[in-house]
């Protein structure tokens, strides 16, 4: 991971006195104001100019890349301890007792420098669609940073929050986690005016054993929400809507329950969404989005809940709405060939597979033809209950109406195993075991889709199920013939 610091360069001895770190310099000259303009954590990415951040691991130890971060051109380190063999190289280092803890520290005394308030989210599905959401809404009145690509994590939020430019008037930061107190020790970095919990799933049921636990895992988020901030929770979820805490401002938003903000007259088309939100005894008419899926009106409903915190207006809070698009592999939606193609490879739970499942089934109901075909694959994290969870997905696939299934990986073996106690005939299921041949699943494809199909390709990150649909692509010319 590398970012540009986004407002002046800092120095090593401002690094040390904010890490209480121990400056430590080699090659004559006192380099106390030596100054940097980025900060990396991959010795590959270093070059003049940069801070390389050693953090230790328990497969890959920072440490030992220093000296490839100085022979690439870095002349900066912020390390745990020098090792002997850089001991004759040309360099400035803070010595700290945790590498991670102190770039939190860092990130923390840069964000206080710049006057601006702060959106943090987090929930087991939909975090960076909120996100997007959210920063599109924010966008139309306020100078906006949010968190680029899986910059959520314990070390990629607070680089993301290094690179804000000195004018950000609002940020918008996604928080990632899989165990507890990684949320709290991110929030209290971010300290945030408002908070997002988008929902309580299953994902790293792996590593916290239940979803009670990972509703406390998520709501850790509230220990670094400044005094008088506001904590936004989706009001259809059990866990969250049971959440008790007198201690801060509770915003409910919803589908199927009364809530602060809640979607009615819903109306789904090919692409796009519209609905209105009831509030304060009042109706929003005709509020769209240019997509599809009950997922996406909960970003859509969260977004608008903190444009109506943030004093925006019902005009502007609208045109951002509109202007949302989904980055990444998260449900971008194309024809290719004769097909209609649904994306959606970035990752993968319960929840979001029963999500985008819903789409496949919408987009093909409003086209009007064609079958309705998944390649679905392995979803990783779940623990003891994996198998059941695989197997749920594949029953609700069929009883969703789902015609065709592909599954992609060893545990997804499970889900064609639910389609068949669905009622997924055997001759509409084909299976691939191996992720590492995605060539073997995009023939079986390119064999046997249809013209005017539409296909959802979905899995967890690790089963990369977006190089079946590069399979595709480059035999387009085969497809629906």
């Amino acid at each position: 991971m590398k970012v540009n610091v986004g407002c002046n360069a800092l120095t090593m001895a401002e690094v040390a006195s904010i890490c209480g770190g121990i400056l430590t310099f080699v090659g004559g000259e006192n380099k106390r104001d030596v100054p940097f303009s980025s900060v990396c954590t991959d010795s590959r990415e270093t070059a003049d100019g940069a801070l390389f951040v050693a953090l230790g691991g328990e497969r890959v130890d920072g440490h030992d890349y220093i000296n490839a971060a100085l022979s690439a051109g870095g002349g900066c380190v912020l390390c745990e301890r020098i090792p002997e063999e850089i001991c004759d190289r040309n360099y400035v280092a803070v010595v700290v007792e945790d590498s991670l803890k102190a770039v939190g520290e860092l990130a923390k005394a840069y964000d206080r420098r710049i006057n601006h308030r702060k959106v943090a989210i987090t929930g087991s599905v939909g975090k960076t669609t909120t996100k997007e959401f959210v920063a599109a809404v924010l966008g139309e009145s306020y100078r906006v940073h949010k968190t680029e690509g899986n910059y959520n994590s314990n070390i990629g939020m607070p680089l993301s929050m290094l690179s804000m430019s000195r004018d950000t008037e609002v940020s918008v930061l996604e928080m990632g986690m899989s165990a507890l107190g990684e949320i709290e020790y991110l929030s209290r970095i971010a300290e945030p005016d408002l908070a997002i919990v988008t929902n309580i799933g299953s994902s790293h049921m792996g590593h916290l054993g239940s979803r009670e636990n990972i509703g406390r895992a998520k709501l850790e988020i509230v220990k670094g929400l400044k005094k008088g901030g506001t904590l936004l929770l989706n009001g259809d979820d059990d866990i969250l809507r049971a959440y008790k805490n007198d201690t801060v401002r509770k915003i409910y938003v919803g589908i199927d329950s009364p809530c602060d903000f809640r979607a009615i007259n819903i109306r789904e088309g090919f692409t796009s969404t519209t609905f209105d939100i009831l509030t304060c005894q009042r109706v929003i008419e005709n509020v769209t989005i240019p997509t599809v899926g009950k997922h996406n009106i909960y970003a859509a409903l969260f977004a608008y809940a903190v444009g109506v915190r943030m004093n925006l207006s019902d005009a502007a809070i609208l045109r951002g709405l509109k202007s949302f698009r989904p980055v990444g592999m998260r449900q971008n939606v194309y024809e290719l060939g004769k097909i209609t193609v649904i994306e959606d490879c970035y990752n993968a739970s319960p929840e979001s597979m029963r999500a985008a499942i819903g789409v496949l089934n919408t987009i093909k109901k409003n086209k009007g033809r064609g079958r309705m075909v998944a390649l679905l694959g392995d979803m990783y994290e779940l623990g003891a209950e994996s198998e059941s969870f695989h197997e749920k997905v594949g029953m609700e696939f069929t009883a969703m109406g789902g015609e065709a299934l592909y599954t992609f990986g060893k545990t997804a073996d499970h889900i064609a195993g639910g389609a068949l106690l669905g009622g997924l005939s055997n001759e509409s299921i084909f299976r691939n075991a191996n992720v590492a041949d995605p060539a073997l699943s995009g023939e079986m494809l390119l064999h046997s889709l249809k013209e005017g199909d539409t296909l959802l390709v979905k899995a967890s990150r690790g089963a990369a199920a977006e190089r079946v649909i590069a399979y595709l692509k480059n035999n387009v010319s085969r497809l629906s013939q």
